[in-house]
């Protein structure tokens, strides 16, 4: 016998523009040091500054991502952390691949799809840029539209069907 607090999920029918509530952020990382003063390329001290501070604006926001990927570059993985301690310390963070500079764009945007958590993800250029326009659904070949995706600035999206919207982007 079923007890009567049990609740079926498979009966409940909940149409699917009420689970796409939720954004993806792309995050450029924030500016970092020149490979001549350091190879690893930490954040300058603007550079961190910087990120400290677009992280404060995302959360003026509302942004609260359950996960955070970078690349696994210093100066990337530094940005994450700045958005990871002040968007949500309780958030994963994790270096994940398809965020290389030169990485096609679209095995990362494939992780997107369907995927109904909020994600953030920290990159490069001139990668975040093209990830930008295939999830808007602009031609990168023929790039029919220009689509800039702002300097160490972030862009949030939200799904709409098989394709993305901006909704709001943050420029430093």
């Amino acid at each position: 016998m079923k007890s009567p607090h049990t609740l079926n999920l498979s009966s409940i029918a909940l149409p699917l523009e009420s689970l796409r509530g939720y954004l993806i952020y792309l995050v450029h990382h924030a500016e970092a040091v020149i490979t001549e003063i350091d190879p690893m390329r930490p954040l300058s001290a603007r550079g961190r500054a910087t990120a400290a501070h677009l992280a404060f604006q995302a959360t003026q926001r509302g942004v609260r991502p359950l996960y955070i990927w970078h690349s696994g570059k210093l100066r990337a993985r530094q940005s994450a952390e700045a958005f990871w301690k002040t968007c949500n310390p309780f958030a994963t963070m994790t270096a994940k691949r398809g965020l290389q500079p030169a990485d096609s764009p679209v095995w990362i945007r494939d992780q997107f799809q369907g995927d109904i958590r909020e994600l953030m993800a920290v990159g490069h250029m001139p990668h975040l840029e093209r990830l930008l326009k295939l999830m808007l659904g602009v031609d990168v070949q023929t790039e029919e539209m220009p689509v800039n995706f702002p300097r160490n600035g972030m862009v949030a999206l939200h799904p709409i069907g098989d394709s993305w919207e901006e909704q709001w982007r943050l420029e430093v």
